[in-house]
C-alpha cells in the first residue's frame, strides 16, 4: 500500500511517501511560510518526483493535533479531501505521539512539546519499552509548572523535544532537544481508518476568540 502522510500542525510541514514500510520521499521544512500556500505544491512536487499520481495512493494519514489552529485546519482538511477524492482510507496520529516517535534509539521518557503560549504547553509522555511504544503521559493542555511537577514524580529519566523547546528551555526543568517531525513517523502508529466526514482536528483546548465569547456570554 502507499502513503501520503501529512503533518501541518505546526510551524514545521512535513510531508512523506511510503510503500508498505519503505520510505519513497520524506521532506521537512520550518520556513515561515504559510501551510495553505505550500502544502499543496510540496504534495504535487513530491508526487511527480517519483512519476506518481494521487490515484495510485492507497490511504492518507494527518497528524490531527493539538498545535496550530491554522496548520491542523489546513493539513486535516486536505487529508480529508484527498481521501474523499480518491475514496481510501484516512488515519488520524496524534501530532505529540508522531513527534516523539522520531526518537526511536531513545530510551529516557520523550516528553514533546508544542508552545501553548502564557507558560503553558500542549504535551504528552512516551518511552519505548520492550519494543513497545507506551503513553505515560496522555496528550493534554498544561501549565508548564505542572508538567515539571508530573515529570519529577515519574522518577525516571525523560527529556523535553520540539521545535519550540528552545524558546521554552528556560520554564522546562530538564534537557531539551530541539526536534522538527517527520511525517513519516506517523506510518506504524495508524491503527482504524477514521470516518472522513466526521473526522476533526484533536485541539485539546478552545481557541481564544471561542473562550472570549464563552466568557462573555456567562456574564449575560
Amino acid at each position: 500500500m502507499k502513503y501520503l502522510l501529512i503533518d501541518t500542525s505546526n510551524q514545521p510541514l512535513s510531508i512523506g511517501l511510503m510503500n508498505d514500510d519503505d520510505v519513497i520521499d520524506d521532506y521537512t521544512t520550518n520556513i515561515k511560510k504559510n501551510h495553505s500556500v505550500q502544502l499543496m505544491p510540496a504534495i504535487e512536487h513530491m508526487m511527480n518526483e517519483h512519476n506518481m499520481t494521487p490515484q495510485q495512493l492507497d490511504a492518507i494519514v494527518v497528524a490531527q493535533g493539538p498545535g496550530s489552529y491554522t496548520g491542523l485546519r489546513i493539513g486535516v482538511t486536505t487529508a480529508k479531501t484527498l481521501a474523499y477524492t480518491l475514496h481510501i482510507p484516512l488515519y488520524g496520529v496524534s501530532s505529540l505521539k508522531a513527534l516523539a516517535h522520531t526518537l526511536t534509539h531513545e530510551t529516557r521518557v520523550i516528553v514533546p512539546v508544542f508552545n501553548a503560549r502564557r507558560e503553558h504547553v500542549y504535551a504528552g509522555a512516551y518511552q519505548f519499552k520492550d519494543g513497545h511504544f507506551e503513553t505515560i503521559i496522555e496528550d493534554q493542555y498544561i501549565a508548564i509548572k505542572d508538567l515539571n511537577d508530573k515529570l519529577q514524580s515519574l522518577n525516571d529519566d525523560y527529556i523535553f523535544v520540539g521545535h519550540d523547546t528552545t524558546d521554552l528551555e528556560d520554564l522546562l526543568d530538564g534537557p531539551t532537544l530541539h526536534q522538527l517531525p517527520r511525517a513519516i513517523a506517523m506510518k506504524p502508529l495508524i491503527h482504524t481508518p477514521e470516518d472522513t466526514h466526521t473526522f476533526k482536528p484533536t485541539y485539546l483546548k478552545l481557541s481564544e476568540a471561542e473562550q472570549n465569547w464563552i466568557n462573555q456570554n456567562q456574564k449575560t
